[in-house]
């Protein structure tokens, strides 16, 4: 079991999301940044949709109760074992007893803990991510007990992989055509594309950018919206929806985030900038 001795400020369990239920109503959620989750299970040798710790912001503090081995890659929330550094994105061996703590933020927002074999909590509707309503909490709380299975394997360590910095130091976010798009007049276009858009209020289930695009448009016939779909408001701002997002909206949704750069998003601080770059489809 891995104890929680404190939950940080939005620790969940998540998985790659839960699929082919959007028809229900049923957010996809999942791992904010794939890339990080999935490196994690990968330097663990775990499935790629094995079930793994996020954490927002500020580290949790962890107790394990089995011998196991993890990874920690995304964020650098400078973690330690027993006080001691820890290195991203290299195997670490754990004992009964070690306590997982995380310091102060150097880069990046989001953190991926992996254990060996995945952390095995309920499946519901075939996933593991946390979604209030869905599971029985949507974050984890202080004095939880999360269940992994024992594991005790000596690693022989290499060098740790790079830190992908485009991720973290990019601004550019890299867009398609939206169904809505060309309700946009050639002036709105152009605004769209030569504006610097500071993150406002954001979380798992949308990032609200504040400069405004003025507009007149209808509502649309609530229609179909996924992960990444920027929507522009009556109030002219527009809301990136990610992975706890509804599956239908009424806003116009002008654009369409490619994936790399809903990772890129996530890894943002409120504050932060970004501007958009259309891509084509061919």
């Amino acid at each position: 079991m891995l104890e929680i001795l404190h939950n940080g400020l939005y620790t969940s369990i998540q998985d790659l999301g839960r699929f082919q239920y959007r028809n229900y109503g049923v957010p996809v959620s999942g791992v904010m940044d794939e890339y990080h989750a999935a490196l994690a299970n990968q330097l663990l040798g775990n499935d790629e949709n094995a079930a793994v710790l996020e954490m927002t912001l500020q580290g949790a503090k962890l107790k394990f109760h089995k011998t196991t081995q993890i990874v920690i890659c995304g964020a650098d929330l400078s973690p330690m074992i027993n006080n001691q550094s820890v290195r991203l994105n290299i195997p670490v061996n754990v004992s009964k007893g070690d306590v997982l703590s995380f310091g102060k933020p150097m880069y990046g927002v989001r953190t991926y803990l992996a254990v060996k074999n995945g952390f095995q909590t309920e499946k519901r509707l075939k996933s593991r991510s946390s979604y209030d309503g869905i599971t029985t909490q949507s974050r984890v709380s202080t004095g939880d007990f999360i269940p992994y299975e024992v594991f005790s394997n000596n690693i022989e360590s290499k060098a740790n992989i790079a830190v992908h910095k485009e991720i973290f130091a990019s601004n550019e976010i890299k867009v398609y055509e939206g169904p809505e798009f060309n309700f946009l007049s050639k002036e709105q276009k152009n605004r769209l594309f030569s504006t610097n858009f500071s993150i406002g209020l954001n979380n798992r289930m949308a990032y609200q950018l504040n400069e405004i695009i003025e507009n007149n448009f209808p509502s649309i016939i609530t229609s179909a919206v996924l992960p990444g779909t920027i929507q522009l408001t009556p109030s002219g701002k527009l809301i990136v929806l990610m992975k706890d997002c509804q599956t239908t909206g009424g806003y116009p949704r002008i654009l369409q985030l490619e994936e790399k750069s809903m990772i890129k998003l996530a890894q943002k601080y409120t504050r932060d900038w970004v501007y958009f770059k259309k891509l084509s489809i061919l």
